[in-house]
């Protein structure tokens, strides 16, 4: 039920207002004081009373935030003295889709313990709905976007000077919007309406979906392009010169910044090695992790990280929160411009450390049955074989990586190479493996 990121699905379908209701029951059992907010999508408020109304019914008081990212969600768990906290929202997936994703005080999304508990309950219909004058209440709070400005506007010095383009993709990222202007910068936004049918792009931003934002910041002569997804817990960017910068190059950058001699940065197993070398020429070490923004988070709340991140977009510092968040991200990376000059220039000095990178997608109708055929033959194939999460193969000019999306119904091959020949030789090899061998749609 619950994938890397929560629960995720087309709405009536997978994702329903009954499931709702009994998700609400489940985390009740747990929690005597819920945050509950909602990403801009139609389907959204009908979920959230649903949820609301299980956790009343099982005498768990609810405070709803209203329309608000995901990132805002997770913080206001420690902010207004909860328990845990709902967000309702799909982050990045289609506009038919919508989802639910868990949060503890510490920003940390629920763990693997926690989501396995929420479905033994749902699987048993093991629920202790309370008297009826047992009920929880349902109060409303309206500063958590306010709050969230505030805290990020208070961690960095002034960008007077800095000229910056948000394109929010009708989305809840606003609070970017927001802090950066409380910080004087110059700031413009595209498509700042909020709008669950993402009618300007699609959620997910990435090269190809967020071509008016790279012609734009050129054209605008901003200082730096920042994009984020629909729920606003990724965050993406565009050089002055109008440049997407991969997210494997932006996570070097974010770590090079962070780490200090013994630091440690923690990143999944599909992140190319480039970062690895960054972090290892400054003093600091890389930790390899699973897929999930959970398992980056999880890593991170040790001692000894400094930072963490997924080349998707997903970035966390453990001294600020364990959640995913895209505003501070977008601050932190207003602020490396700020004080170290052009975004175009920062990734050329990466150009030393470069790799190619490739990725593709399957689509396939039985996951776990062709991960497991397919993790089968790469085992009898290869000898230098890693399963922490999918399978990772060393070859002697790369590596490739073959795992399963945990929200939708694909295979993701990534391959890696120091050449662009080798890198797509590695991935039309690691491609071939998986149409054989999966079950294809």
């Amino acid at each position: 039920m619950f994938g890397t990121s929560g629960i995720r699905g087309a709405v009536g379908e997978t994702v329903t207002a009954d499931l709702a209701l009994r998700i609400g029951q489940a985390v009740a059992a747990d929690a005597d004081r819920v945050v509950l907010g909602t990403d801009v999508r139609d389907s959204g408020r009908m979920l959230a009373d649903a949820l609301s109304a299980g956790l009343r019914e099982c005498g768990t008081d609810v405070v709803r935030i209203g329309v608000a990212s995901t990132p805002t969600v997770a913080r206001s768990v420690r902010w207004l003295d909860a328990d845990a906290g709902v967000a309702v929202t799909a982050s990045h997936n289609p506009a038919p889709d919508n989802g639910i994703k868990l949060w503890n005080p510490s920003g940390q999304a629920f763990d693997g313990e926690q989501t396995d508990a929420i479905t033994r309950r749902l699987e048993s219909d093991d629920v202790e709905r309370a008297r009826w004058d047992e009920l929880g209440r349902e109060t409303e709070d309206g500063d958590a976007a306010r709050r969230h400005v505030e805290a990020l506007s208070s961690s960095f010095e002034s960008m007077d000077g800095l000229d910056a383009l948000v394109d929010l993709g009708n989305g809840t990222g606003r609070v970017t919007v927001d802090a950066l202007y409380e910080l004087d910068a110059n700031v413009n936004t595209l498509d700042g309406q909020t709008d669950g049918r993402f009618p300007a792009r699609k959620s997910e931003p990435n090269a190809e979906t967020l071509s008016l934002l790279r012609a734009a910041v050129p054209a605008a002569d901003a200082d730096v392009g920042i994009a984020h997804d629909g729920d606003a817990d990724r965050m993406v960017a565009v050089s002055e010169t109008g440049s997407y910068v991969p997210g494997d190059v932006l996570l070097a950058l974010f770590a090079r910044d962070a780490v200090s001699e013994g630091d440690k940065v923690a990143v999944p197993v599909d992140t190319s090695l480039l970062v690895g070398d960054v972090v290892e020429a400054e003093g600091g070490e890389v930790v390899y992790t699973p897929v999930g923004d959970v398992h980056v988070a999880e890593a991170v709340a040790q001692s000894g990280f400094v930072f963490g991140g997924e080349p998707s977009g997903a970035w966390i510092w453990p001294d600020e929160t364990l959640a995913p968040d895209g505003h501070y991200a977008a601050l932190r990376l207003a602020d490396l411009v700020r004080r170290e000059g052009p975004l175009s220039e920062l990734v050329a000095e990466l150009d030393e450390f470069r790799y190619e990178t490739c990725r593709v997608n399957v689509t396939v109708e039985d996951k776990a049955e062709s991960m497991a055929r397919i993790r089968e033959s790469l085992l009898a194939e290869y000898d230098r074989v890693d399963t922490t999460d999918g399978v990772r193969v060393e070859t002697d000019e790369g590596w490739f990586l073959v795992r399963a999306s945990g929200t939708e119904p694909l295979v993701r091959v990534t391959a890696e190479a120091k050449g662009e020949t080798a890198a797509n030789d590695i991935l039309e090899a690691a491609r071939d493996v998986v149409e054989s061998e999966g079950i294809i749609a």
